[in-house]
């Protein structure tokens, strides 16, 4: 019987994000943003091999995702890859598992599923091979695979800021249902920041997160993104879907992270489900409802 540990690894929404200018230092760019961890995920299941064994890694797509593209980036850009290398260098010694990695987050959709999975592999490494990693040094890892991964390690709702290293939690229950919708198209995050960086914006006000936290309306006109300029001027149709959605939405429709992935607040379940419906049938777009969702634990199990 071999030891298996499986984890599901939730998307995020950026419910409100602002984006400061390029720090020419570390090269990232400073960020404020309430973030949520929503109930649609990628699922990560390892197996332990046997010591000397050579690990490998397998993606595949769920029969449910709403947008499947071509795997086709290699393995040293992978984020669960990378965040294997990163738990051996710090432990000291190789970890051989078996990766099966299924994947419902689309590819460049703004909802943090590489980062999701980064943070999902490092929890399972430490609960298969019971390492009892320090909180401190789990932080450390995510942060240096990226500035998402952080939060990850957290999940529910927090204010993140600096370069995603700062993570504080907030009961803010506002928006109770999200209506995704998925664009044809995926946003190349590293273009819409240079997007970003070329229109000059200097107007970085971190405060502005406290602003909304404690707004209280449902239809979510106070939600910002500073990156929806930079990411319609890469992928104009993303312009085009907005405009197509405002008139059944009847209230702003969001973008999260650098998109594709755009996002309607509703008022409850119902009222996301029949909106939903609604955008499929008359648009053709994919559409999904998604309410807030903590971590999940490791599941061990054997096989």
């Amino acid at each position: 019987m071999s030891e298996c540990v499986r984890i599901l690894a939730p998307a995020k929404v950026n419910l409100a994000l602002a984006v400061g200018p390029l720090d020419a230092e570390c090269g990232l760019h400073p960020v404020a943003s309430w973030m949520r961890t929503v109930d649609f995920s990628d699922q990560l299941e390892l197996k332990k091999l046997p010591e000397g064994s050579f690990s490998r890694f397998a993606t595949v797509w769920s029969e449910q995702a709403p947008r499947p593209t071509d795997i086709d980036w290699p393995l040293a850009r992978d984020l669960a890859f990378r965040a294997h290398q990163a738990v051996e260098a710090h432990v000291g010694r190789s970890l051989p598992i078996q990766s099966l990695l299924t994947k419902e987050i689309p590819v460049g959709s703004g909802l943090g599923g590489g980062s999701s999975n980064a943070a999902a592999m490092l929890r399972s490494l430490d609960a298969l091979f019971e390492l009892s990693l320090e909180k401190s040094s789990m932080i450390s890892i995510a942060a240096s695979l990226g500035s998402d991964v952080p939060f990850f390690l957290q999940g529910g709702d927090a204010v993140v800021s600096g370069f995603g290293e700062r993570c504080v939690p907030t009961n803010c229950e506002r928006f109770p249902a999200l209506v995704l919708v998925f664009p044809a198209t995926a946003c190349p995050t590293g273009e819409i920041f240079d997007a970003f960086d070329e229109q000059q914006n200097k107007d970085f006000d971190p405060e502005r997160i406290d602003g909304v936290l404690q707004g209280s309306d449902l239809d979510g006109d106070d939600l910002f993104n500073d990156l929806l300029h930079a990411a319609e001027a890469v992928e104009p149709d993303l312009a085009e879907c907005r405009n197509a959605l405002k008139p059944l939405a009847e209230r702003t429709v969001h973008l999260t992270g650098s998109g594709s992935t755009l996002f309607i607040p509703a008022d409850n379940t119902m009222h996301a489900e029949a909106l939903a419906t609604a955008i499929e049938d008359r648009l053709g777009l994919k559409a999904r409802v998604v309410s807030a969702v903590g971590l999940s634990p490791a599941e061990m199990h054997c096989s």
